[in-house]
């Protein structure tokens, strides 16, 4: 009778250690799985698109002196590029933000004083973005609708303080270095390599040879066949979704 009694206890533990460590394991399972499909909220960083269209994008946070150049150039190819903006050089530069505009160039914001956002929080964040738009609105009259984060930096809290703010956070898929000092040839070709239709690149005022490059760079994608349009006119404003490549695509 005690060996029975006894044989039964045993049983009736190792069942409770079983129910135990398998609910261990789904709990922990389920944490695991939680954590892989936790939504990486992400920027556009090109356009799924059949037509040919590509934006060309230059970031504005140093000097001004090749303004004049870049916007002559632009003009004689007729071309329309996004000027992402930092305040600070809002400041510096008004009129040099006064002719961008009044040449008919889009004016976007790439926070107000270029700090590291990742590590700022959400509300220093949605001061930077508006800081910087509310100073591009007191020359142009209209506010940003289109952010860069500074370093290309961006996370879940960046994002989410981009679109409260009514911005649409833009990366790029193909950067010329410009800044590094590359030749017209050498930007060219990392363009080339990575070019396709709705891609959004990425270039810099003040850089070295910028503006020099620009009328080849130009010329280069007129001849492939692409038009060059600002990124408000490449993206899509809705019934969208970002894939996990920084892809913009539409739902079917």
């Amino acid at each position: 009778m005690f060996l029975v009694f006894h044989k039964n206890k045993i049983v009736s533990i190792i069942l409770l250690i079983i129910l135990s460590v398998t609910s261990i394991f789904i709990f922990s399972n389920k944490d695991i799985q939680t954590s892989a499909t936790a939504k990486k909220q992400l920027p556009i960083y090109m356009v799924d698109t059949q037509e040919k269209k590509v934006a060309l994008t230059l970031n504005c946070a140093w000097a001004n002196d090749d303004i004049s150049s870049i916007l002559d150039t632009l003009d004689k190819y007729n071309v329309k590029l996004t000027f992402f903006v930092v305040g600070d050089w809002v400041d510096k530069y008004p009129e040099s933000v006064k002719q961008i505009y009044s040449a008919g160039h889009e004016i976007a914001n790439h926070s107000n004083t270029h700090p590291h956002v990742n590590k700022l929080s959400y509300e220093q964040n949605i001061n930077e973005i508006n800081s910087c738009s509310n100073k591009v609105k007191n020359i142009t009259g209209k506010p940003t609708t289109l952010y860069r984060g500074p370093y290309g930096e961006y996370n879940n809290t960046v994002i989410e303080a981009a679109n409260s703010t009514n911005h649409q956070a833009i990366q790029w898929n193909i950067d010329t270095l410009d800044y590094k000092g590359l030749t017209k040839e050498e930007m060219y070709n990392r363009i080339e390599k990575n070019l396709c239709p709705g891609s959004i690149i990425l270039m810099h005022s003040g850089a070295e040879n910028t503006a020099n490059a620009l009328p080849y760079i130009i010329e280069k994608l007129i001849e492939k066949k692409n038009e060059i349009v600002t990124v408000s006119d490449l993206i899509y404003t809705d019934n969208f979704y970002i894939d996990i490549q920084g892809k913009q695509k539409l739902f079917n």
